[in-house]
């Protein structure tokens, strides 16, 4: 059996229609529980969702005679619905029900390898939206009650496809197909910015400047806010026609990993690697001197310098976004050790705690890591110490603690020297003593050269 709840609601088992005959309230209930599929649906529930609050007095007998009536026509096709407590359970049964495909799709272009990749799987999981979902059996507000996370879900998908081929060069795809979400969502300002920009560097300024104007308006009158400071200051660079905005800015010293910028490893540690991200581009920001964005950018570094394998990564990038308040947290916990590492490395003279107390503050994080700490066998025979699969989001940290304690605890970490560049900063292992200058030059002036 084929559900289709992304727009019109629609039943075909094997190409031919089989709600034909059903009431709409009847075609209602039965979209409720495929969207719930696999997982009961208590009466109460059922019957708020189909009266919208004002149920009549024998509402719970009438919901058992829908299900009855569900029972006799989807039952000969292979649709079967289980009484459950007191809740009714749509079995999946291999059904072919879009919203699961929706959301499955989203979850595989997130943990895809390559742009290219991702934006052919966000494109198939897209193309599932036909309209409002439930559109011809549910309201407006029941549609916002049931629907909510599925509509959030596709804007983020939208927005994550629209930066990508903004990415890939491919802004007129962009102009074409993102302003009318745009202006539908003007509280959705990562979605306007993208269309505007895109807009404008498809020789579309006119139509840019407008999609804001229009948005402004909108949240005005409807939510009685301005747009952000980020969008008002994009506004005003397509009003200056800022030559910066008609090209994508590249990251400078980066390579591109599971669609993340990533910096050039020049440190010859992984400790060190993660302190050089943090503490190069003294001056002025450049594009790029800001690596970790994301908790998707920590997680993808860290397999990117084999301190996690490929399956690992992939399977905390799921999880991170079925719980973004965790990952924030973790994110956050993740740059203020960079910082504490970063200043204990540099303490010229050694002392326990380092400056400002960063060696303490580096040691908590790696007591920690090493209390999830496994002790395992590589494939080159040697023993090593891996963070525990139950540290959960916090798996980069660990891992990258765990090194950071291997650097600290070793005679290598006196020749760790930083690049005396005012614009840099960046740290590097002189074992032979005579360096002066980080290799790269990547504070990228004159006098940071080797």
């Amino acid at each position: 059996m084929e559900l289709q709840l992304l727009g019109p609601f629609a039943a075909r088992h094997r190409g031919r229609p089989v709600l034909t005959g059903l009431r709409r309230q009847e075609r209602c209930l039965l979209a409720v529980l495929a969207l719930e599929a696999g997982r009961a649906v208590p009466t109460g529930r059922l019957i708020d969702l189909l009266w919208n609050g004002e149920a009549p007095a024998g509402a719970r007998s009438t919901v058992h005679t829908y299900i009855g009536r569900l029972r006799a026509a989807l039952g000969p096709d292979g649709v079967h619905v289980e009484t459950r407590n007191d809740g009714y359970l749509l079995r999946p049964d291999g059904h072919l029900i879009d919203t699961r495909a929706f959301e499955d799709g989203v979850r595989e272009a997130a943990a895809a390898v390559g742009d290219e990749e991702r934006v052919l799987r966000y494109d198939r999981a897209l193309a599932l939206w036909r309209g409002e979902p439930l559109a011809d059996v549910a309201d407006a507000a029941l549609r916002d009650r049931i629907g909510q996370r599925l509509a959030a879900l596709r804007l983020s998908a939208a927005e994550e496809r629209a930066r990508l081929l903004l990415s890939l060069g491919r802004h007129e795809r962009v102009a074409a197909e993102l302003p009318p979400l745009a202006e539908e969502h003007p509280e959705r300002e990562r979605l306007v910015a993208d269309s505007m920009l895109a807009l404008h560097r498809s020789g579309r300024s006119a139509d840019a400047l407008r999609l804001y104007r229009s948005v402004r308006g909108t949240l005005r009158s409807a939510f009685d806010a301005e747009p952000g400071r980020d969008l008002r200051t994009l506004y005003d660079r397509v009003r200056r026609d800022d030559p910066a905005l008609r090209r994508p800015e590249a990251p400078t010293y980066a390579v591109r990993v599971r669609g993340e910028w990533l910096p050039w490893n020049t440190g010859g540690d992984p400790a060190l690697e993660f302190c050089n991200t943090y503490a190069g581009w003294g001056g002025e920001p450049l594009p790029g001197s800001e690596w970790l964005r994301g908790y998707r950018t920590l997680a993808v570094w860290a397999g990117h310098l084999d301190l996690l394998d490929d399956r690992t990564v992939t399977r905390l990038l799921r999880r991170a976004e079925e719980r973004p308040e965790e990952a924030s947290a973790v994110l956050e916990g993740a740059r203020e050790f960079r910082g504490a590492l970063y200043g204990c490395l540099v303490d010229e003279q050694g002392v326990d705690e380092g400056r400002d107390g960063a060696f303490g503050r580096v040691a908590e994080v790696v007591q920690e890591a090493m209390r999830h700490a496994v002790f395992v066998r590589g494939d080159d025979g040697l023993g090593r110490w891996n963070p525990h699969p139950d540290s959960g989001l916090r798996l980069p940290l660990h891992a990258v603690a765990q090194r950071a304690a291997d650097l600290l605890a070793d005679p290598r970490r006196l020749t760790v020297r930083a690049c005396p560049g005012k614009d840099c900063g960046w740290l590097f292992l002189d074992t032979a003593g005579r360096r002066r200058w980080c290799s790269l030059g990547v504070c990228g002036r004159a006098e940071g050269a080797s």
